[in-house]
Protein backbone atom coordinates (compact mmCIF):
# COMPACT_ATOMS: atom_id res chain seq x y z
CA UNK A 1 0.00 0.00 0.00
CA UNK A 2 1.46 3.38 -0.95
CA UNK A 3 0.38 6.58 0.99
CA UNK A 4 1.23 10.03 0.51
CA UNK A 5 0.90 12.63 3.66
CA UNK A 6 0.57 15.88 2.71
CA UNK A 7 1.60 18.47 5.84
CA UNK A 8 0.74 22.32 5.18
CA UNK A 9 2.16 25.22 6.73
CA UNK A 10 3.52 25.43 10.52
CA UNK A 11 3.81 22.04 10.88
CA UNK A 12 7.51 21.69 10.51
CA UNK A 13 6.93 23.39 13.88
CA UNK A 14 5.87 20.46 15.65
CA UNK A 15 7.24 20.10 19.03
CA UNK A 16 8.05 23.56 19.38
CA UNK A 17 5.01 25.93 18.40
CA UNK A 18 2.23 25.18 21.22
CA UNK A 19 2.70 22.54 22.71
CA UNK A 20 -0.07 22.36 24.82
CA UNK A 21 -2.04 22.19 21.22
CA UNK A 22 0.22 20.27 19.40
CA UNK A 23 2.22 18.14 21.66
CA UNK A 24 5.97 18.32 22.19
CA UNK A 25 7.21 15.68 19.05
CA UNK A 26 8.47 16.92 16.04
CA UNK A 27 7.41 15.96 12.59
CA UNK A 28 9.70 14.36 11.67
CA UNK A 29 9.82 12.17 15.05
CA UNK A 30 5.67 11.60 14.14
CA UNK A 31 6.63 10.36 10.90
CA UNK A 32 9.33 8.18 11.53
CA UNK A 33 7.03 6.56 14.09
CA UNK A 34 4.38 5.93 11.56
CA UNK A 35 7.36 4.26 9.04
CA UNK A 36 8.20 2.09 12.05
CA UNK A 37 4.55 1.47 12.97
CA UNK A 38 3.69 0.43 10.06
CA UNK A 39 6.48 -1.35 7.59
CA UNK A 40 4.12 -2.85 5.18
CA UNK A 41 3.18 1.04 4.05
CA UNK A 42 4.99 2.86 1.67
CA UNK A 43 4.67 6.14 2.53
CA UNK A 44 5.97 9.39 0.55
CA UNK A 45 5.71 12.43 2.66
CA UNK A 46 5.72 16.65 2.17
CA UNK A 47 5.14 19.32 4.33
CA UNK A 48 5.04 23.00 2.84
CA UNK A 49 4.05 26.53 3.75
CA UNK A 50 3.58 27.40 0.23
CA UNK A 51 -0.25 26.77 -0.80
CA UNK A 52 0.81 25.57 -4.63
CA UNK A 53 2.87 23.06 -3.45
CA UNK A 54 0.52 21.21 -1.56
CA UNK A 55 -1.87 21.30 -4.47
CA UNK A 56 0.63 20.13 -6.85
CA UNK A 57 1.32 17.53 -4.84
CA UNK A 58 -1.89 16.57 -3.91
CA UNK A 59 -2.31 16.78 -8.50
CA UNK A 60 1.01 14.30 -8.51
CA UNK A 61 -0.23 11.40 -6.39
CA UNK A 62 -3.74 12.08 -6.67
CA UNK A 63 -4.10 9.06 -9.29
CA UNK A 64 -1.15 6.40 -8.37
CA UNK A 65 -1.51 6.54 -4.31
CA UNK A 66 -3.96 4.13 -2.10
CA UNK A 67 -4.49 7.13 -0.09
CA UNK A 68 -3.55 10.71 1.15
CA UNK A 69 -3.85 11.81 3.89
CA UNK A 70 -3.93 15.46 4.29
CA UNK A 71 -3.21 17.86 7.45
CA UNK A 72 -3.49 21.31 5.46
CA UNK A 73 -3.03 23.39 8.56
CA UNK A 74 -4.61 26.64 8.37
CA UNK A 75 -5.36 26.69 4.51
CA UNK A 76 -7.92 23.76 5.30
CA UNK A 77 -10.28 27.16 6.65
CA UNK A 78 -9.18 29.50 3.61
CA UNK A 79 -8.29 27.23 0.19
CA UNK A 80 -11.02 26.56 -2.21
CA UNK A 81 -7.73 25.87 -4.44
CA UNK A 82 -6.94 22.67 -1.89
CA UNK A 83 -10.65 21.69 -1.82
CA UNK A 84 -10.83 21.66 -5.76
CA UNK A 85 -7.80 19.52 -5.75
CA UNK A 86 -8.65 17.00 -3.29
CA UNK A 87 -12.15 17.17 -5.42
CA UNK A 88 -10.01 16.59 -8.69
CA UNK A 89 -8.11 13.32 -8.01
CA UNK A 90 -9.14 9.65 -7.70
CA UNK A 91 -7.05 8.77 -4.69
CA UNK A 92 -9.17 8.62 -1.55
CA UNK A 93 -8.20 11.98 1.01
CA UNK A 94 -8.57 11.65 4.60
CA UNK A 95 -8.24 15.62 6.50
CA UNK A 96 -6.39 14.65 9.20
CA UNK A 97 -6.36 17.53 12.36
CA UNK A 98 -3.99 17.58 15.55
CA UNK A 99 -6.56 19.38 17.67
CA UNK A 100 -10.35 19.59 17.68
CA UNK A 101 -10.65 22.35 15.56
CA UNK A 102 -14.34 22.65 16.68
CA UNK A 103 -12.86 23.36 20.42
CA UNK A 104 -10.80 26.26 18.87
CA UNK A 105 -11.49 29.46 17.41
CA UNK A 106 -14.44 29.65 14.97
CA UNK A 107 -12.69 30.65 12.09
CA UNK A 108 -11.54 27.22 12.49
CA UNK A 109 -14.98 25.06 12.10
CA UNK A 110 -15.05 25.10 8.52
CA UNK A 111 -13.60 23.31 6.34
CA UNK A 112 -13.15 23.57 2.41
CA UNK A 113 -11.52 20.31 2.16
CA UNK A 114 -14.33 18.32 4.55
CA UNK A 115 -16.88 18.41 1.42
CA UNK A 116 -14.34 16.03 -0.94
CA UNK A 117 -12.44 13.75 1.16
CA UNK A 118 -13.34 10.45 2.53
CA UNK A 119 -13.37 11.54 5.98
CA UNK A 120 -12.32 13.67 8.55
CA UNK A 121 -9.99 12.52 11.82
CA UNK A 122 -9.71 15.50 14.39
CA UNK A 123 -8.38 16.07 17.69
CA UNK A 124 -6.38 12.71 18.84
CA UNK A 125 -3.12 14.27 18.39
CA UNK A 126 -0.53 12.53 16.40
CA UNK A 127 -2.85 9.59 16.78
CA UNK A 128 -4.82 10.95 14.30
CA UNK A 129 -2.25 10.14 11.47
CA UNK A 130 -2.38 6.52 12.73
CA UNK A 131 -5.96 6.40 12.70
CA UNK A 132 -5.82 7.84 9.33
CA UNK A 133 -3.62 4.72 8.21
CA UNK A 134 -5.55 2.79 9.98
CA UNK A 135 -8.68 3.21 8.24
CA UNK A 136 -6.67 2.62 4.81
CA UNK A 137 -5.46 -0.54 5.83
CA UNK A 138 -8.65 -1.86 7.07
CA UNK A 139 -10.67 -0.94 3.91
CA UNK A 140 -7.64 -2.85 1.98
CA UNK A 141 -8.87 -6.12 3.73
Amino acid sequence: MKIAIINGPNLNMLGKREPEIYGSISLEEAMQGLINRFPGVEFTFLQSNIEGELIDYIQQVGFDHDGIILNAGAYTHTSVGIGDAVSAVSTDVIEVHISNTYAREEFRHHSYISPNAKGVILGFGIQSYILAVSSFLLRGE
